[in-house]
């Protein structure tokens, strides 16, 4: 028995020396009310604005209305799980998302959770949502180029590494044709992609991305998806996340295209969170920091200077209208956040020209600075006879029977110009061939080919280029520029072909 009563004093022993343990202080709180997604916390006095709150069973919740009394938070997950007296734990994260190459090729939801059932995401990094953007001074001019191989926009519209270009238009319209264009472009480049989808449907989702893969382009883009059927809070905080994950790779030194897929169903979703948050309501009952929400987030995207690293981020942001009207709420305070916009109109999509851009409301306000010399050679005069040929189109309806042959020509013109511009989808173009396709419209070396065989022209002209004369491809590839030597082969060329026209 003595023995049996040593063993339980040293036991004793041991543990009062062994005992230590870092005491670690929880705030904690509890659910005093809780629906449609959003609870109302007692307690956790500590707690920061965006910060991340357990609720047990991995629900996350964030920390978005700090009251005296009663912290109104946003539930990440299922709402339903969630109870009246439950009790939560504030956990000293402001919300952060993994971030680093791991996510390249990947489909993750706004918090980084995997999509895609390829397994985990292996990241070692991680980067808070919400961000200062990059100050003037650290800021350069946007004089690169993001090839879009879309030829109207190209050639009109050019978007450089850096800039905020507004995609905007009607439902169904090619808006984000437009986009998932540009970033199958980008196959074999220097470019990573984020493709963020917001308030989609999923089956849209993987069409997108089935699309990508087909092309061989999710090798350099990541997507950020947060479906319809997911929480507002989770649409709120994806494009953040998104954005974040592109800042990792622009302070590497890297160029980042982002599309924002669209920040029309982003607002609803933060309008909906506002709302029941029981924050004023302003205008369209949208809150007041409405406009904080996108410029917040669109001046994040930037071209950095050298001493900053030297990379950029290139934003594509998509916003639709209703019924074409571009002076709503929404669509005007991201007009005057970004850079320009692509105008996209469903009586053009309707009409057949497609991508359906509207070359008189689109504008790049980088400009020519953004363009290669090779395209802005060839596509100068294209806007002004896009233009005339406009104007002139409304009296040409009634007849051209009694039209000089001035203005005949300048009509023919303006046909071609529109014929050439169109595109199918998921087809984009090298720079070599929008520059052959151009530089044949400018010279007039297409102006006996009838209008419904452009297509078939333009077709069989890259075939013959690309098999007899790579290394005029090759050259505007190279130099970006079009000399007068590589000018003068490039119309011999293009003549030998014309005969051999099929039609």
């Amino acid at each position: 028995m003595a023995t049996r009563g040593q063993d339980i004093v040293s036991l004793i022993k041991r543990q009062i020396e062994e005992f230590g343990g870092d005491l670690t202080l929880v705030d904690v709180g509890t659910v005093v009310q809780v629906g449609d997604g959003v609870a109302s916390i007692q307690g956790l006095q500590g707690v920061r604005s965006n910060e991340l709150l357990d609720f047990g069973n991995d629900i996350l919740g964030l920390a978005l209305n700090l009251e005296a009394d009663i912290v109104g938070a946003a539930i990440l997950g299922d709402a339903n799980a969630v109870k009246e007296g439950d009790r939560v734990r504030s956990t000293g994260r402001i919300i952060e998302v993994p971030v680093g190459d791991a996510l390249i090729g990947r489909v993750v939801d706004p918090l980084g959770r995997p999509l895609d059932g390829k397994g985990p995401v292996a990241t070692t990094g991680s980067r808070s949502v919400e961000r200062m953007a990059p100050n003037v001074v650290s800021r350069q001019s946007v004089d690169q180029p993001v090839q879009t191989g879309i030829k109207a926009v190209d050639s009109m519209i050019p978007i450089g590494r850096g800039q905020r270009e507004l995609i905007i238009g009607d439902r169904s319209t090619g808006k984000s044709a437009i986009a998932i264009d540009t970033i199958i472009n980008q196959k074999d480049g220097d470019l990573i992609c984020i493709y963020v989808a917001i308030g989609q449907k999923q089956g849209k989702v993987a069409q997108v991305v089935g699309s990508l893969e087909a092309a061989g382009a999710m090798e350099h883009t990541i997507v950020v998806t947060a479906g319809a059927s997911d929480p507002a809070p989770l649409q709120y905080i994806a494009p953040y996340s998104g954005c974040a994950m592109a800042e990792e790779f622009m302070e590497q030194g890297k160029d980042v295209l982002i599309v924002y897929d669209d920040l029309t169903k982003h607002a609803w979703a933060y309008r909906q969170m506002s709302l029941l948050l029981r924050r004023p309501a302003g205008r369209e009952a949208y809150p007041g920091d409405i406009f904080y929400l996108h410029s917040r987030l669109l001046e994040r995207s930037a071209r950095l200077d050298e001493a900053s690293g030297g990379g950029s981020i290139t934003a594509l942001p998509i916003i639709e209208t209703q019924a074409g009207d571009v002076s709503a709420y929404i669509p005007t305070n991201v007009i005057s956040i970004t850079d320009g916009q692509i105008y996209l109109e469903p009586e053009l999509f309707n009409s057949g020209i497609r991508p359906a851009v509207n070359v008189g409301l689109s504008v790049s306000r980088v400009g020519g600075a953004a363009q290669t010399r090779a395209i802005r050679k060839v596509a100068g005069q294209l806007r002004l006879a896009l233009a005339q040929y406009r104007e002139l189109a409304t009296f040409a309806q009634f007849g051209t029977a009694d039209l000089d042959a001035a203005t005949r020509a300048q009509l023919a013109r303006g046909q071609l110009a529109t014929e050439v511009l169109k595109q199918g989808q998921y087809v984009p173009l090298s720079l070599g061939s929008e520059v052959v396709i151009l530089f044949a419209v400018n010279e007039g070396l297409m102006e006996d080919v009838e209008i419904e065989k452009v297509g078939a022209f333009e077709d069989q002209l890259l075939r013959y280029i690309s098999g007899s004369h790579p290394d005029i491809l090759s050259a505007i590839t190279e130099t970006k520029d079009i000399s007068d030597d590589l000018s003068a082969n490039l119309t011999k060329a293009i003549n030998d072909f014309k005969p051999t026209f099929t039609g």
